[in-house]
């Protein structure tokens, strides 16, 4: 149980996010949160959201890779709510002092054709359920700090701040779910004219479908789904690439089409 209620810690992140500002780390005032809470917390959050007038337009799903997992002492993904407000065009200037510190990672997006829902969701019923794959770029920014006091920052704050979500744009090129083998779909990504990192969507628990079918399964376990329409990032291949002002970012995923954008 929380000392505080999640509603409180869900204002503080709330108010952080329209400030650019960070709040302390959560876990460090909450010893015994467990995941349950920070969901809970996050819950609180996206109803915030809501009532300011931003839309629900889908999901995303983070720490899909084994290094980021281990970074985090954690052996499962976690996932979070994707709004209208921060859906941006491919090629936008993203003005960066909306934002706290801006991250993004390359990603392959699922839109939706109809509803998926577990508890025993399979990677068949992913594609099944899936309009079209496209390449994508998500932004990530916190509003909790690194560290403090000797700790750093763990799963269970990422989770209650609704996943480190800040934007979503996807590339215009769309593709059938079965067009590419999606293991083999990779990205070369630079900054500046730099390559930063490459990586393929196998990084992504073996395959974004099972990914996919994962996120499935722990919404029906909070009596949720995904719903059509929806757009759904399948988590990442590559670790958060830093987007300081001014800089331009590429993700070039080949055959599959590239994602810009620049601060």
């Amino acid at each position: 149980m929380l000392a505080k209620s999640a509603a409180d810690y869900a204002e503080a992140l709330f108010q952080a996010d329209l400030g650019q500002q960070q709040i302390p780390l959560i876990n460090a005032a909450e010893p015994a949160m467990t995941m349950d809470d920070a969901y809970v917390i996050q819950d609180e959050l996206v109803a915030r959201w809501k009532a300011h007038g931003s839309k629900q337009v889908g999901w995303k799903i983070g720490l899909t890779s084994k290094a980021m997992q281990a970074a985090l002492n954690i052996d499962i993904p976690d996932s979070g709510v994707l709004f209208d407000h921060m859906v941006y065009e491919d090629r936008a200037t993203i003005p960066s002092a909306r934002f706290i510190q801006l991250r993004m990672e390359a990603e392959i997006a699922f839109v939706m054709k109809t509803d998926l829902s577990g508890p025993d969701c399979t990677p068949e019923q992913v594609a099944a359920a899936t309009a079209y794959v496209a390449p994508s770029i998500e932004l990530l920014d916190t509003r909790i700090v690194r560290s403090q006091s000797g700790q750093t920052r763990t799963v269970l704050d990422t989770i209650s701040d609704n996943a480190a979500n800040a934007g979503v744009i996807l590339g215009t090129q769309q593709h059938a779910v079965d067009a590419f083998d999606l293991r083999r779909v990779g990205a070369i990504v630079s900054r500046d004219g730099e390559v930063e990192e490459t990586g393929l969507g196998a990084g992504i628990l073996g395959d974004p479908l099972v990914s996919m079918a994962w996120l499935a399964n722990r919404l029906a376990a909070y009596g949720q789904k995904i719903s059509a329409g929806d757009i759904v990032l399948s988590g990442s291949f590559i670790r958060p690439i830093e987007c300081p002002p001014r800089s331009e970012i590429k993700a070039d995923f080949g055959a599959f089409g590239s994602v810009e954008l620049g601060f």
